[in-house]
Protein backbone atom coordinates (compact mmCIF):
# COMPACT_ATOMS: atom_id res chain seq x y z
CA UNK A 1 0.00 0.00 0.00
CA UNK A 2 1.29 3.17 -0.86
CA UNK A 3 2.19 6.00 1.85
CA UNK A 4 1.02 9.25 0.16
CA UNK A 5 2.18 11.05 3.35
CA UNK A 6 5.96 10.03 3.09
CA UNK A 7 5.38 10.35 -0.76
CA UNK A 8 4.21 13.79 -0.21
CA UNK A 9 7.13 14.83 2.51
CA UNK A 10 9.54 13.60 -0.27
CA UNK A 11 8.09 15.77 -2.78
CA UNK A 12 8.30 18.39 -0.24
CA UNK A 13 12.08 17.58 0.15
CA UNK A 14 12.57 17.31 -3.53
CA UNK A 15 11.11 20.96 -4.31
CA UNK A 16 12.94 22.52 -1.40
CA UNK A 17 16.45 21.13 -2.37
CA UNK A 18 16.23 21.68 -5.59
CA UNK A 19 14.96 25.69 -4.65
CA UNK A 20 18.07 26.00 -2.81
CA UNK A 21 20.69 24.29 -4.63
CA UNK A 22 19.90 26.73 -7.92
CA UNK A 23 19.27 29.99 -5.74
CA UNK A 24 23.12 29.14 -4.06
CA UNK A 25 24.09 28.63 -7.16
CA UNK A 26 22.88 31.89 -8.26
CA UNK A 27 24.10 33.27 -5.63
CA UNK A 28 27.61 31.90 -5.50
CA UNK A 29 28.34 33.65 -8.84
CA UNK A 30 27.48 36.91 -7.51
CA UNK A 31 29.51 35.78 -4.31
CA UNK A 32 32.54 34.90 -6.50
CA UNK A 33 32.47 38.02 -8.93
CA UNK A 34 32.40 40.18 -5.18
CA UNK A 35 35.08 38.66 -3.74
CA UNK A 36 37.42 38.22 -6.53
CA UNK A 37 36.48 42.22 -6.96
CA UNK A 38 37.86 42.91 -3.55
CA UNK A 39 40.86 40.98 -3.97
CA UNK A 40 41.59 42.80 -7.42
CA UNK A 41 40.75 46.08 -5.45
CA UNK A 42 37.68 46.85 -7.56
CA UNK A 43 33.65 46.86 -6.21
CA UNK A 44 31.98 44.20 -8.16
CA UNK A 45 28.33 44.21 -9.40
CA UNK A 46 26.81 47.10 -7.23
CA UNK A 47 23.99 48.63 -9.76
CA UNK A 48 21.53 46.12 -9.73
CA UNK A 49 19.56 46.14 -6.97
CA UNK A 50 20.67 46.89 -3.11
CA UNK A 51 24.34 46.30 -2.84
CA UNK A 52 24.23 44.08 -6.60
CA UNK A 53 21.82 41.23 -5.02
CA UNK A 54 19.61 41.65 -8.18
CA UNK A 55 22.50 40.94 -10.41
CA UNK A 56 21.88 36.57 -10.75
CA UNK A 57 18.46 38.26 -11.59
CA UNK A 58 19.23 40.24 -14.84
CA UNK A 59 22.23 37.31 -15.97
CA UNK A 60 19.51 35.53 -16.74
CA UNK A 61 17.16 37.34 -18.07
CA UNK A 62 20.01 38.24 -20.16
CA UNK A 63 20.55 34.81 -20.77
CA UNK A 64 17.24 33.85 -21.68
CA UNK A 65 16.60 36.88 -24.34
CA UNK A 66 20.18 36.07 -26.24
CA UNK A 67 20.13 34.19 -29.67
CA UNK A 68 20.10 30.39 -29.04
CA UNK A 69 23.01 29.82 -31.96
CA UNK A 70 24.29 26.81 -33.50
CA UNK A 71 27.23 26.67 -35.48
CA UNK A 72 26.74 25.18 -39.50
CA UNK A 73 28.01 21.52 -39.31
CA UNK A 74 27.53 21.18 -36.06
CA UNK A 75 25.75 17.83 -34.72
CA UNK A 76 22.57 19.37 -33.70
CA UNK A 77 21.20 16.93 -31.31
CA UNK A 78 24.13 16.41 -29.34
CA UNK A 79 25.26 19.93 -29.49
CA UNK A 80 21.60 20.81 -27.54
CA UNK A 81 21.84 17.75 -25.18
CA UNK A 82 25.21 18.19 -23.77
CA UNK A 83 24.79 21.36 -21.89
CA UNK A 84 21.20 19.61 -20.19
CA UNK A 85 23.69 16.28 -19.03
CA UNK A 86 26.11 18.80 -16.84
CA UNK A 87 23.59 20.16 -15.18
CA UNK A 88 21.20 16.81 -14.11
CA UNK A 89 24.07 14.84 -13.62
CA UNK A 90 25.61 17.75 -10.70
CA UNK A 91 21.68 17.77 -9.49
CA UNK A 92 20.92 14.23 -9.40
CA UNK A 93 23.93 13.51 -7.33
CA UNK A 94 22.07 15.67 -4.14
CA UNK A 95 19.48 12.94 -3.93
CA UNK A 96 22.09 10.98 -1.26
CA UNK A 97 23.58 13.56 0.35
CA UNK A 98 22.08 13.67 4.28
CA UNK A 99 21.90 17.59 5.11
CA UNK A 100 20.60 16.90 8.78
CA UNK A 101 19.43 14.29 11.01
CA UNK A 102 16.09 12.48 10.65
CA UNK A 103 13.16 14.47 12.32
CA UNK A 104 9.92 13.44 13.33
CA UNK A 105 6.89 14.92 11.28
CA UNK A 106 3.31 13.87 12.22
CA UNK A 107 4.60 11.20 14.46
CA UNK A 108 6.44 9.59 11.36
CA UNK A 109 11.01 9.82 11.53
CA UNK A 110 11.51 11.13 8.03
CA UNK A 111 15.44 11.43 7.21
CA UNK A 112 17.09 14.69 6.10
CA UNK A 113 18.34 12.81 2.47
CA UNK A 114 16.01 12.17 -0.70
CA UNK A 115 17.34 8.39 -0.80
CA UNK A 116 19.39 7.32 1.54
CA UNK A 117 21.26 3.82 -0.63
CA UNK A 118 23.71 1.85 0.72
CA UNK A 119 26.07 2.14 -2.35
CA UNK A 120 25.72 6.35 -1.76
CA UNK A 121 28.92 6.73 -2.30
CA UNK A 122 29.21 4.37 -5.22
CA UNK A 123 26.13 6.37 -6.85
CA UNK A 124 27.99 9.48 -6.02
CA UNK A 125 31.23 8.49 -8.09
CA UNK A 126 29.18 6.91 -11.05
CA UNK A 127 27.31 10.36 -11.16
CA UNK A 128 30.60 12.29 -11.10
CA UNK A 129 31.68 10.00 -13.89
CA UNK A 130 29.00 10.94 -15.90
CA UNK A 131 29.13 14.42 -15.86
CA UNK A 132 31.95 14.48 -18.34
CA UNK A 133 30.50 13.68 -20.88
CA UNK A 134 28.70 16.85 -21.58
CA UNK A 135 32.27 18.55 -21.72
CA UNK A 136 33.41 15.66 -24.26
CA UNK A 137 29.95 16.06 -26.32
CA UNK A 138 29.62 19.45 -26.15
CA UNK A 139 33.08 19.68 -27.28
CA UNK A 140 33.08 17.22 -30.07
CA UNK A 141 29.33 18.08 -31.43
CA UNK A 142 30.60 21.98 -31.81
CA UNK A 143 32.68 21.19 -35.01
CA UNK A 144 35.36 23.79 -34.00
CA UNK A 145 39.11 22.62 -33.54
CA UNK A 146 39.32 25.22 -30.10
CA UNK A 147 35.80 22.93 -28.62
CA UNK A 148 37.34 19.64 -29.34
CA UNK A 149 40.66 20.54 -27.60
CA UNK A 150 38.59 21.73 -25.20
CA UNK A 151 36.84 18.28 -24.97
CA UNK A 152 39.70 16.04 -25.32
CA UNK A 153 41.48 17.89 -22.26
CA UNK A 154 38.07 17.84 -20.17
CA UNK A 155 38.21 14.39 -20.47
CA UNK A 156 41.87 12.91 -20.13
CA UNK A 157 41.64 15.51 -17.02
CA UNK A 158 38.54 13.88 -15.50
CA UNK A 159 39.61 10.00 -16.08
CA UNK A 160 43.32 11.03 -14.46
CA UNK A 161 41.69 12.87 -10.90
CA UNK A 162 38.47 10.13 -11.04
CA UNK A 163 41.02 7.65 -10.24
CA UNK A 164 42.86 9.61 -7.25
CA UNK A 165 39.78 10.53 -6.13
CA UNK A 166 37.85 7.42 -5.75
CA UNK A 167 41.31 5.80 -4.16
CA UNK A 168 41.26 8.84 -1.69
CA UNK A 169 37.15 8.03 -0.42
CA UNK A 170 38.51 4.17 0.44
CA UNK A 171 40.00 4.79 3.86
CA UNK A 172 36.53 6.66 4.27
CA UNK A 173 34.92 3.52 3.82
CA UNK A 174 37.51 1.10 5.41
CA UNK A 175 36.71 3.60 8.87
CA UNK A 176 32.91 3.93 8.56
CA UNK A 177 32.56 0.09 7.28
CA UNK A 178 29.72 1.45 4.98
CA UNK A 179 29.03 2.94 1.56
CA UNK A 180 26.06 4.86 3.16
CA UNK A 181 27.07 8.87 3.60
CA UNK A 182 24.22 8.69 6.45
CA UNK A 183 26.39 6.48 7.96
CA UNK A 184 29.94 8.09 7.51
CA UNK A 185 28.52 10.97 8.66
CA UNK A 186 27.32 9.41 12.10
CA UNK A 187 31.33 7.49 12.05
CA UNK A 188 32.46 11.03 12.27
CA UNK A 189 30.01 12.17 15.06
CA UNK A 190 33.43 12.75 17.54
CA UNK A 191 36.46 13.09 15.82
CA UNK A 192 36.16 14.23 11.86
CA UNK A 193 37.86 11.99 9.25
CA UNK A 194 39.96 15.29 8.39
CA UNK A 195 41.91 14.86 11.89
CA UNK A 196 42.36 10.79 11.37
CA UNK A 197 43.02 10.84 7.88
CA UNK A 198 44.45 14.30 6.79
CA UNK A 199 46.18 12.84 3.75
CA UNK A 200 43.13 11.20 2.28
CA UNK A 201 41.62 14.81 2.77
CA UNK A 202 44.18 16.56 0.73
CA UNK A 203 43.94 14.07 -1.98
CA UNK A 204 40.37 14.31 -2.16
CA UNK A 205 40.34 18.31 -2.18
CA UNK A 206 43.08 18.05 -5.37
CA UNK A 207 41.04 15.86 -6.44
CA UNK A 208 37.36 17.73 -6.45
CA UNK A 209 39.40 20.79 -7.49
CA UNK A 210 40.66 19.15 -10.94
CA UNK A 211 37.07 17.55 -11.93
CA UNK A 212 35.68 20.99 -11.23
CA UNK A 213 37.75 22.74 -13.43
CA UNK A 214 38.08 25.19 -11.94
CA UNK A 215 41.43 27.03 -11.85
CA UNK A 216 44.62 25.98 -11.20
CA UNK A 217 42.71 23.00 -13.14
CA UNK A 218 40.56 24.83 -15.64
CA UNK A 219 42.53 23.75 -18.75
CA UNK A 220 39.55 22.94 -20.91
CA UNK A 221 38.45 26.36 -20.95
CA UNK A 222 41.73 27.92 -20.93
CA UNK A 223 40.83 31.22 -22.26
CA UNK A 224 44.16 32.35 -24.03
CA UNK A 225 44.68 28.77 -25.66
CA UNK A 226 41.87 27.59 -26.86
CA UNK A 227 39.63 30.44 -26.44
CA UNK A 228 36.75 28.79 -24.00
CA UNK A 229 37.81 25.21 -24.75
CA UNK A 230 34.44 23.21 -25.35
CA UNK A 231 31.94 25.83 -24.70
CA UNK A 232 33.32 28.67 -27.50
CA UNK A 233 30.47 28.09 -29.74
CA UNK A 234 27.47 28.32 -27.46
CA UNK A 235 25.82 31.19 -26.50
CA UNK A 236 22.14 32.55 -24.81
CA UNK A 237 20.98 29.75 -22.20
CA UNK A 238 22.84 26.50 -23.38
CA UNK A 239 25.70 28.57 -22.23
CA UNK A 240 23.97 29.35 -19.14
CA UNK A 241 23.44 25.66 -18.30
CA UNK A 242 26.91 24.84 -18.47
CA UNK A 243 28.04 27.64 -15.76
CA UNK A 244 25.09 26.55 -13.87
CA UNK A 245 26.46 23.12 -13.91
CA UNK A 246 29.52 24.31 -12.79
CA UNK A 247 28.54 26.45 -9.78
CA UNK A 248 25.62 23.38 -9.10
CA UNK A 249 28.87 20.85 -9.31
CA UNK A 250 30.98 23.31 -6.61
CA UNK A 251 27.94 23.20 -4.32
CA UNK A 252 27.89 19.14 -4.39
CA UNK A 253 31.47 18.90 -3.98
CA UNK A 254 31.51 21.06 -0.68
CA UNK A 255 28.60 18.64 0.56
CA UNK A 256 30.31 15.83 -0.52
CA UNK A 257 33.42 16.67 1.11
CA UNK A 258 31.49 17.66 4.22
CA UNK A 259 30.17 14.54 4.59
CA UNK A 260 33.10 12.77 3.65
CA UNK A 261 35.54 14.67 6.07
CA UNK A 262 34.01 17.71 7.85
CA UNK A 263 31.71 15.58 10.16
CA UNK A 264 28.78 16.22 7.96
CA UNK A 265 26.20 18.00 10.18
CA UNK A 266 27.88 17.51 13.40
CA UNK A 267 29.12 20.83 15.37
CA UNK A 268 28.30 22.57 19.06
CA UNK A 269 25.65 25.02 19.83
CA UNK A 270 24.59 25.98 16.23
CA UNK A 271 21.67 23.67 14.57
CA UNK A 272 22.78 20.70 12.38
CA UNK A 273 21.35 21.94 9.02
CA UNK A 274 23.57 25.17 10.04
CA UNK A 275 26.62 23.54 10.47
CA UNK A 276 26.07 21.70 7.01
CA UNK A 277 25.91 25.20 5.58
CA UNK A 278 28.40 26.88 6.87
CA UNK A 279 30.97 23.82 6.02
CA UNK A 280 29.42 23.60 2.36
CA UNK A 281 29.91 27.55 2.48
CA UNK A 282 34.00 27.07 3.46
CA UNK A 283 34.59 25.08 1.14
CA UNK A 284 32.69 26.69 -2.08
CA UNK A 285 35.09 29.78 -0.56
CA UNK A 286 38.40 27.88 -0.99
CA UNK A 287 37.22 26.99 -4.26
CA UNK A 288 37.01 30.67 -5.27
CA UNK A 289 40.19 31.90 -2.84
CA UNK A 290 42.03 29.25 -5.39
CA UNK A 291 40.51 30.98 -8.42
CA UNK A 292 41.91 34.56 -7.57
CA UNK A 293 44.73 33.54 -5.94
CA UNK A 294 46.75 30.52 -7.71
CA UNK A 295 47.99 30.32 -11.42
CA UNK A 296 47.07 27.88 -14.09
CA UNK A 297 49.41 24.28 -14.49
CA UNK A 298 50.69 23.50 -17.78
CA UNK A 299 48.98 20.64 -19.15
CA UNK A 300 52.09 18.22 -18.73
CA UNK A 301 52.42 19.72 -15.14
CA UNK A 302 48.77 18.57 -14.82
CA UNK A 303 48.94 14.98 -16.29
CA UNK A 304 52.33 14.60 -13.92
CA UNK A 305 50.82 15.64 -11.09
CA UNK A 306 48.29 13.25 -10.78
CA UNK A 307 49.38 10.39 -12.50
CA UNK A 308 53.29 10.29 -10.94
CA UNK A 309 52.07 12.17 -7.46
CA UNK A 310 48.73 11.82 -6.56
CA UNK A 311 47.67 8.16 -7.44
CA UNK A 312 50.62 6.75 -5.73
CA UNK A 313 49.93 8.23 -2.60
CA UNK A 314 46.62 7.72 -2.50
CA UNK A 315 47.63 3.98 -3.14
CA UNK A 316 50.26 3.96 -0.08
CA UNK A 317 47.28 5.94 1.86
CA UNK A 318 45.18 2.91 1.18
CA UNK A 319 47.35 0.19 2.37
CA UNK A 320 48.20 2.36 5.66
CA UNK A 321 44.96 2.98 6.67
CA UNK A 322 44.33 -0.96 5.93
CA UNK A 323 46.91 -1.78 7.80
CA UNK A 324 46.37 0.24 11.01
CA UNK A 325 42.46 -0.81 11.25
CA UNK A 326 43.78 -4.37 10.96
CA UNK A 327 46.35 -3.94 14.04
CA UNK A 328 44.05 -1.86 15.65
CA UNK A 329 41.07 -4.72 15.94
Amino acid sequence: MIDWVMVLLTLIKLILILGVVLTMAAYLVLAERKILARMQLRYGPNRVGPFGLLQPLADVIKLLTKEDFVPTGADKWLFMLAPGLAAVTAILSFAVVPFAPALTIFGREVPMVVCDLNVGVLYFLGLSSLAVYGVALGGWASNSKYSLLGGIRGLAQLISYELSMGLSIVPVVLHARSFSLTEIVHAQETVPFLITNPIAFFIFMVSVAAESRRVPFDLPEAENEIVAGFHTEYSGMRFGLFFVGEYINMIILGSVTTVFFLGGWHGPLLPPIVWFMLKVLAVAFFFIWMRGTLPRLRYDQLMHFGWKFLIPLALVNVLVTGAVLLALR
